[in-house]
């Protein structure tokens, strides 16, 4: 399956080389935003086209005989690019956010359906065998009903982007698009059986008092019944430390990961879980490499597959859900009530 990536820059040099070593992928040609990160693109790639602007990438399509496109650019090109990709009938990966907006969410949907192409999103920490692997063990009922969810993350300030992308608040769209978006989709993944959470509540802080730009932020998620789950997150830290909790009626799992950096090699991580009956909690073990570089490598070579099966790994429709979770949020900070979700 012969694979064009759009964009080259940080993450996308990442998302490059997961291509080159996807088992049945093939890198086939690089468009990049600008002639700097095209030069770096040459100098990594000798031998593949590298062009400047997405839609010289889409003009060589068929010369290039490409079935599919990866998609790593700022937040607030998503749906321009996707669109467009999906119109030249390819299927597409796009890296989360879906997009900044819901109507933009609901244009991409309606692309991939009008030519008939997959379009799936980058909510890789569900391929990890920790992240993951909370799930299997909520799924197979070994704590009984999930009650509660706690995610926390302490980490450094976020990076800026090419061009300080990140920093603006009209490119990024909102912090809470960045990885607040992946908790949500992780809680909602796990507590798919319970339904859809019905109301948001947070709060949150920023140094420049910028809306939607909060080093500090939390929330409580609530479900039909008496489930609810915390997302809090710190960019006023140092390293990366992630943890996630779940209880239910009859166990609990705690997982948490420890890293210099984000994207880091050789991170600490461990995932411990008390099942149903037992007296004592127990460390699971086998789970593999985990952090996001690892994710993404998995996420290429999953999305081989789904890509030949006509099938997303996550669906557009799953992953507006949690654009709708995050817009809200950013609603309910700057109205400061609960906020009810409607999807």
């Amino acid at each position: 399956m012969r694979f064009g990536l759009i964009g080259y820059g940080l993450w996308g040099k990442y998302h490059a080389a997961a291509i080159v070593n996807a088992p049945g992928a093939e890198l086939a040609v690089i468009a990049c935003a600008s002639e700097q990160t095209a030069a770096e693109g040459r100098m990594a790639f000798p031998n593949l086209p590298v062009v400047v602007g997405y839609q010289a990438l889409l003009a060589q399509k068929s010369r290039l005989g490409l079935d599919a496109v990866d998609i790593v650019v700022p937040n607030y090109l998503h749906a321009e690019i996707g669109i467009a990709a999906l119109d030249a009938g390819l299927d597409v990966l796009l890296e989360k956010p879906m997009a900044p907006s819901v109507a933009e969410c609901d244009a991409l949907i309606a692309a991939a359906r009008r030519n008939d192409r997959v379009l799936t999103i980058g909510h890789e920490f569900r391929l990890s065998g920790q992240w993951g692997g909370m799930k299997k063990i909520v799924d197979t009922g070994e704590i009984g009903r999930p009650r509660y969810g706690n995610v926390s993350l302490f980490r450094f300030p976020y990076r800026p982007g090419s061009s300080a992308w990140r920093y603006d608040q009209h490119r990024v769209g909102s912090w809470i698009l960045e990885e607040p978006v992946h908790f949500f989709d992780m809680l909602m993944w796990y507590f798919e059986g319970q339904g859809d959470p019905v109301s948001v509540h947070a709060i949150g802080n920023s140094k420049e008092n910028t809306p939607g730009m909060y080093d500090n932020f939390s929330t409580i998620l609530r479900w039909p019944g008496d489930l609810y789950a915390m997302v809090t997150q710190t960019l006023s830290g140092f390293e990366h430390h992630h943890v996630m909790e779940i209880t239910g009626t009859e166990g609990a799992i705690r997982t948490w990961w420890s890293g210099a950096m984000d994207r880091t090699r050789d991170p600490k991580f461990e995932l411990k879980v008390q099942r149903r009956g037992e007296k004592h909690c127990e460390i699971i073990g086998d789970l593999g490499s985990s952090g996001e570089i690892f994710e993404l490598q998995e996420e290429l070579r999953l999305v081989v597959g789904a890509f030949r099966a006509r099938r997303p790994l996550v669906s557009p429709e799953e992953a507006r859900k949690r654009i709708v979770v995050c817009l809200e949020a950013e609603r309910s900070v700057l109205e400061g009530r609960v906020v009810a979700l409607r999807f």
